[in-house]
């Protein structure tokens, strides 16, 4: 395959950026996104010119870093991580446009790599468990129902990518913090941190200037682990229970 990439290009924070049109040929349609771009950098450097920076690491669909907007959409055509895109999804002759997330809590590093520190700092003001339960117990001392533990696994599947907040029309997080909320507080060991957790979670998501969610639905249609649009609902549920009961830290 030969295909026309128009890729965002910033030197840093400061600088403007531009897209900038490349040519690459003799890509497999079996080769992911990221070796094309590999493909692409490889050509840049043999050229003498600076290649194009892009966050990856396990390139498995694991890790979440692997966060490009490609033809508009996060991730690209498929519901799957940009690592876990093939190129099988594009055809010869195609015209591919890449971007990095566009959101003002994620600002650019450079080139396609964007800063996504503020989702650290939402699990740090309460994404763990603290409180002492004791030494760890036998298996299955603690009953947990089915449902609930069905409902905190499919949210512990968030990785944390930033999909969510680049589909959004708003560029909120409420997608990414309610995963993290509601896989601890459905669980017994979440119970004693329950209230504070979620308004400390919700309050370090609003400081961090991601925008107010509007129940748009895009977050759970890009989202590459099915995080689904009623894990927002449960978190404003257990919001309005914390707030109802007064908790504070």
């Amino acid at each position: 395959m030969k295909l026309t990439l128009r890729v965002w290009r910033q030197r840093d924070a400061a600088d403007d950026g531009a897209m900038s049109t490349y040519e690459v040929d003799g890509i497999s349609p079996d080769m992911s996104f990221l070796e094309m771009l590999d493909t692409l950098n490889e050509k840049l450097i043999l050229e003498g010119e600076d290649p194009v920076a892009f966050d990856h690491d396990c390139r498995e669909g694991i890790c979440g870093a692997c966060s490009l907007v490609i033809d508009g959409n996060a991730h690209g055509p498929e519901r799957t991580t940009t690592c876990q895109l093939h190129m099988r999804s594009f055809q010869d002759g195609d015209v591919i446009d890449v971007e990095p997330w566009r959101a003002s809590a994620f600002p650019v590093i450079k080139d396609l790599v964007v800063d996504r520190s503020a989702f650290d700092r939402i699990v740090q003001a309460g994404g763990y468990i603290t409180a002492p339960t004791g030494t760890a117990p036998e298996a299955h001392a603690t009953p947990v129902p089915k449902p609930d533990a069905d409902f905190a696994f499919e949210h512990a599947e968030c990785i944390g990518c930033g999909a969510c907040v680049a589909a959004c029309p708003n560029g909120a997080a409420m997608l990414f913090t309610s995963a993290k909320v509601n896989h601890l507080n459905v669980l017994p060991q979440g119970a004693p941190e329950r209230e504070t957790r979620v308004l400390d979670m919700v309050e370090a998501m609003d400081a961090e200037g991601f925008g107010g969610c509007t129940l748009a639905g895009e977050c759970a249609t890009v989202c590459p682990k099915g995080i689904p649009l009623s894990s927002i609902t449960a978190m404003n549920r257990e919001w309005l229970r914390a707030t109802a009961k007064g908790a504070r830290r």
